[in-house]
């Protein structure tokens, strides 16, 4: 069971290393969304300090939609996903296998380039490490409950709107966490590590929930 994931993993990375789209994507957005904010904000410095860990897990949020309604869906059109359904490992295998692929070339790349991107929101070196932990640690959690609605939306065309209406209330909690996370690594009441472990927890609920969640949809759309 695990070289099956170990084949899935490595066939999702593959298709996207030539493909492309969705990884590059969510970096590109995660950029404009970083870089726009500062020119509405204005020049107060301070101001984007201190909201700073705010826009970056915002950013991170609505860029973990790029390319999440085709999660699923490529290889229901393809017939790849039939396949899958009928092998003789269990689906939540298969499931788990494709969503680690696909936060592997998204929410890791937008983790890792975070601190980059927090000199635009002029955070100092502290907080653009504690903010890129956060985000290594919370941007499962946002991509488990994403393919809880890839999978709901896998048969549907175009169904990214729909995706984004069912999955963005859900991805509040981590929301909260992570900023809340962010904002105590440089100055807050509650310790570092309280929030930190209470993101770590969401991404692992998510993890089996939403695994469990998107198999039992994509068994429900047969």
């Amino acid at each position: 069971m695990i070289g099956t994931i170990r084949a899935l993993v490595a066939r999702d990375l593959v298709l996207a290393a030539r493909v492309g789209g969705s990884g590059a994507l969510s970096l590109v957005f995660f950029l404009m969304i970083v870089a726009l904010v500062p020119f509405a904000l204005g020049p107060d410095l301070n101001l984007l300090s201190r909201i700073g860990p705010a826009i970056l897990w915002l950013s991170a949020v609505l860029s973990t939609l790029i390319g999440l309604d085709r999660l699923f869906q490529a290889d229901e059109e393809d017939g790849s996903l039939d396949l899958m359904t009928g092998a003789p490992v269990p689906l939540e295998c298969v499931v788990l296998a494709k969503v680690t692929a696909h936060w592997l070339t998204t929410g890791l790349p937008l983790a890792l380039a975070s601190p980059l991107f927090g000199l635009l929101v002029a955070l100092d070196g502290t907080a653009m490490a504690g903010t890129a932990l956060t985000l290594l640690v919370g941007t499962p959690a946002l991509t488990f409950v994403g393919a809880v609605g890839a999978a709901l939306t896998a048969s549907i065309r175009r169904g990214g709107l729909i995706l984004a209406v069912l999955v963005v209330p859900l991805m509040i909690p981590t929301l909260i966490f992570g900023v809340s996370a962010a904002q105590s690594a440089t100055a807050g009441t509650v310790p570092f590590a309280t929030p930190l472990m209470v993101l770590a927890g969401l991404s692992l609920i998510a993890a089996v929930v939403g695994t469990a969640a998107a198999a039992a949809a994509l068994r429900w759309s047969e």
